[in-house]
């Protein structure tokens, strides 16, 4: 079926764009969510809707911010931001880029059906000066504004308007708009056709502003679940790139003919979350239907249930770092020992905790959790069960693809759940406003799928988002995340390491947030 699905594709490209084309034929075990770029905030569906949409800035090899629409920018006061527009820029259907797409963009990216909301929010109000000058006011003080204009990907206003797509489209709730097949951006590559779940094609944008420092022409990703037929398909030159292989497969991969792995960490926490608002708990049986996870001890429990470094040997092949940080890097912490540090692994400690809290009889709870998203995801969860079940707590692990995943959370309708949280973005502000706050208005905590709520942490988080005292600010966001690490109210587990596998002959750039800039790989002979 596989190679059916090649062969079109690659039948396809060679009449759009010439036979002698360079092709790069890529594969994920999971596919782009939406073409939407305001739509979703996921990192596959971000990374292959950056190939066709741009930001004002860019991230450089080393994730440094860099220009990119925009040619530079003044910050005027320390409320006042000025940029200068990249002039003669126009858009893949030839519409020119100006000040009015930028501001139409930020406001499109603040609706409420949009997930980038709160980065939107964070920016203040845009409005234009010129046609290639807009401003962005703030009601106060952003210390990261540049990291979160850097999430904002900037669309054409009159084509939005004539398609009908001026607001994001509701993903969770299943809706449907001309933005979900259909994209026009002004980056290095178009959007040539989407199918989901079988293919999405792309060729060069031969108008690009920009500098191609590779050399690829056309692009067909297929995503393929399955991690064997995945391998067997780089091993026999199906394909030319992976972005997910398995880890239990890596070792082999290193020493294939014909391939080879690119490497490194990724800024990415892979953590356990849990419903604490909820008197009684959506998919559980409890005793006296009770929420266990309101208690501190059942949380604490779990935690130390845990054998992270037997997950880290066994299941992830060594490649993972177990954390007790609820951060996506150490650098968000501040390379803080403490906060780096995790609660031990103990057994009996955790049953003593269950007693003391009247579960000692354990209970029964369904785990959610993504089977194509993060490595090893699904394993993880089983894993996970079998460890909690020496708690006498019973856990049915409901494994689904991404598509249904993420929006069941982002309805809440879960009592436990495996996420992960990364980018390119070392600051703990990047995971404290829209992960742990208390669920608010502007997207604050549009991502607290287990509702927490924790008064003391919100205050502190709250303070470090407006303080301009780079001192005082750590001292506040590492205050915050102590409270938030010591009430246990997420269970970190490791932050990933990514591995790459490619044919031979191709060469590409491995970022620290997971990201395949197309602009940059070389496919050589």
């Amino acid at each position: 079926m596989m190679k059916r699905f090649l062969a079109i594709a690659l039948l396809t490209l060679a009449q759009a764009g010439g036979v002698n084309a360079q092709t790069l034929r890529w594969a994920s075990q999971g596919d782009p969510q939406t073409m939407d770029p305001h739509s979703q905030n996921e990192s596959m569906t971000n990374m292959v809707n950056g190939q066709v949409y741009e930001r004002l800035t860019r991230r450089d090899r080393k994730l440094g911010i860099v220009p990119g629409l925009a040619t530079e920018w003044t910050q005027v006061s320390p409320l006042l931001w000025r940029f200068k527009l990249r002039p003669g820029v126009k858009f893949h259907d030839g519409r020119p880029f100006t000040a009015d797409d930028v501001v139409f963009s930020v406001q499109r990216a603040a609706a409420p059906t949009s997930q980038i909301s709160v980065y939107a929010n964070a920016v203040g109000t845009p409005r234009k000066i010129d046609e290639l000058t807009v401003e962005f006011q703030l009601a106060s003080y952003n210390p990261i504004f540049l990291q979160h204009l850097d999430l904002l990907w900037i669309m054409s206003k009159s084509w939005a308007e004539a398609n009908r797509a001026v607001r994001p489209l509701d993903f969770k709730n299943k809706e449907e708009s001309f933005t979900s097949m259909n994209a026009n951006g002004t980056g290095p590559y178009v959007l040539l056709t989407r199918q989901p779940g079988v293919k999405t094609l792309f060729k060069r944008n031969p108008a690009w502003w920009g500098k191609n420092e590779g050399n690829v022409q056309e692009v067909v990703f297929t995503p393929i679940s399955n991690d064997a037929t995945r391998l067997a398909a780089l091993v026999s030159g199906e394909i030319d790139f992976v972005l997910d292989p398995a880890p239990r497969d890596v070792p082999r991969l290193r020493n294939t003919s014909g391939v080879k792995v690119i490497d490194g960490p990724e800024n990415r926490i892979i953590f356990i979350g849990m419903d604490q608002a909820r008197d009684k708990l959506l998919y559980a049986n409890v005793a006296g239907d009770k929420n266990p996870f309101k208690d501190i001890r059942v949380r604490r429990a779990l935690y130390q249930a845990v054998d992270v470094e037997a997950m880290r040997i066994k299941l992830m092949n060594g490649l993972s770092q177990p954390t007790g940080s609820p951060t996506p890097s150490a650098a968000a912490s501040f390379n803080d020992a403490a906060l780096e540090a995790r609660y031990p692994f103990d057994i009996g400690a955790a049953r003593k905790l269950m007693a003391e809290a009247g579960y000692a009889d354990g209970f029964e709870v369904t785990l959610d959790c993504p089977n194509n998203r993060y490595i090893n995801d699904e394993e993880i969860c089983q894993a996970l069960a079998a460890m909690w079940a020496q708690l006498k707590v019973k856990v049915r692990v409901s494994a689904m693809p991404r598509v249904t995943f993420f929006p069941k959370l982002e309805k809440l309708d879960t009592s436990l759940f495996l996420y992960g949280w990364g980018g390119a973005i070392n600051d703990a502000e990047s995971i404290m406003t829209p992960v742990f706050r208390n669920r608010g208005d502007k997207g604050v905590g549009a991502y607290n799928y287990g509702h927490v709520r924790n008064d003391k942490f919100d205050a502190l988080a709250a303070q470090s988002s407006v303080e301009p005292d780079t001192t005082k600010r750590e001292q506040l966001i590492k205050a915050a995340l102590t409270e938030y690490k010591e009430q246990f109210h997420v269970l970190p587990l490791h932050r990933q390491m990514i591995p790459w596998a490619a044919r031979s002959n191709v060469n590409a750039v491995h970022r620290a947030d997971n990201w395949l800039e197309l602009a940059w790989v070389t496919i050589g002979n």
